[in-house]
């Protein structure tokens, strides 16, 4: 099982560093193809874009296929658009190729966390699935700011490259380490699209887009805000902006054992939490300390929201959790880019550098309001089992115990 857990966060890891790792690069990929530093932000939404499409078509598209054989050819997928990426001669294959790259971002988390599920007993399913998300988060602390160095030192080519050659590391690693997980007899598009359906999956969903929205709000003009309101130096942005990732990596790591002992409240207290450093943010971006303290503190908070999200909308898809899993990652690419187009549109209204914060406080209320109806709605139904093993549910002990956590 751990093995297979590293398998899984190695991927992970890959998908964390090739997303962010762009937006470091813009300027030499602007140059390297010869167009503008807003013309080569495009690549940025060709790769959210991909991840929006992919992540309900392949899973729709795959529905049948067992799951380790999935995670091959996805990872596969990966590799090859990260390695077009790297040869692309101009800006049209390279948004192509970017769009590709992003394709299998969704449906990799999502496959991934149905078969991390899997590979423990249900009361340690959440653990499970925070452990392969600290890859990603691991990618911002590691990943990004290397590639970024890769890229600045050797040409934007070389960070492409050496993500694909991750990506064929990850592809060893899968399939020496993570055992077989065949389909169950009802998988099929159809049993995944009547599963994306229940009204828990749809609330879920949209807690995600609006709640996460608010941590987007910020991130999306952190760089700006630190050197124009912080006066942190263009040069010291880089390392503070790791400070998001140990922040994070600290968030998955207690987000997995509280989702495991209670699902909703963790989700409650994450958003909750989130909102309040927001706006204490919105304060001490004057003050380095403090802001430094602060940012650290808002990636922990987004990360805590991550697992119980992702765990909750398995648990209300029951036996056909794929499709659910990975459209969670296209609800946080939307609102990523919600996030950071209600917070430009308070920056350009005049209301500060700052103002960013405030929208993303209130986004966070607006996604715990929306996840206290989903917990209101949900009184009573003992739906909440996380499904463990292929086309049955948990054990009925174990089922008690998820489905606990679904009430809690």
């Amino acid at each position: 099982m751990p093995l297979a857990l590293l398998a899984l966060a190695v991927v992970a890891f890959g998908i964390g560093t090739t997303e962010f790792a762009t937006m470091g690069l813009l300027p030499q990929i602007a140059d390297g193809i010869g167009v503008s530093v807003p013309h080569a932000g495009n690549l940025v939404s060709a790769y959210a874009l991909g991840v929006v499409v992919g992540a309900p078509v392949l899973t729709g598209i795959c529905a049948r296929v067992p799951h380790k054989r999935l995670l091959l050819l996805l990872t596969g997928l990966f590799v090859i658009g990260n390695v077009a990426s790297a040869f692309a001669p101009g800006f049209g294959l390279l948004f192509a190729a970017r769009f590709l790259a992003g394709l299998p971002h969704g449906a990799l988390f999502g496959v991934g966390a149905v078969v991390a599920s899997r590979l423990v007993a249900p009361e340690r399913a959440a653990r499970a699935v925070s452990k392969m998300f600290l890859g990603l988060t691991i990618a911002n602390i590691v990943g990004v700011p290397a590639g970024t160095a890769l890229g600045q030192e050797f040409g934007w080519r070389a960070a492409y490259a050496a993500v694909g050659v991750i990506g064929v590391i990850a592809l060893v690693a899968l399939a020496l380490f993570v055992p077989d997980q065949p389909r169950g007899a009802q998988s099929g598009i159809r049993h995944e699209l009547r599963a994306m359906g229940n009204r828990q999956v749809v609330i879920g969903l949209a807690t995600a887009v609006v709640g996460f929205g608010g941590f987007f709000a910020v991130y999306s003009y952190l760089v700006p805000m630190l050197t124009n309101l912080t006066g942190i130096s263009d040069s010291s942005t880089t390392l503070v902006l790791a400070l998001y990732g140990v922040g994070m990596t600290l968030g998955t790591l207690v987000a997995g054992p509280l989702t495991d002992r209670a699902l909703r409240p963790t989700l409650y207290a994450g958003l909750a939490l989130l909102a309040a450093a927001l706006v204490t943010f919105y304060f001490t971006v004057h003050s380095t300390v403090p802001a430094l303290l602060t940012i650290t503190f808002i990636g922990a908070m987004g990360s805590l929201i991550t697992t119980p999200v992702q765990m909750l909308l398995m648990a209300k898809a029951k036996d056909a959790p794929t499709m659910a899993a990975a459209s969670n990652h296209s609800a946080f690419n939307l609102a990523n880019a919600g996030g950071a187009w209600l917070g430009g549109l308070a920056i350009s209204a005049g209301w500060g550098w700052g103002s960013p914060n405030l929208v993303g406080a209130a986004l966070a209320v607006a996604g715990l309001g929306l996840a206290v109806v989903g917990g209101l709605v949900d009184r009573g139904d003992s739906g909440s089992v996380v499904i463990t093993s292929s086309g049955a549910e948990a054990p009925a002990s174990a089922g008690r115990t998820a489905a606990a956590q679904g009430r809690d």
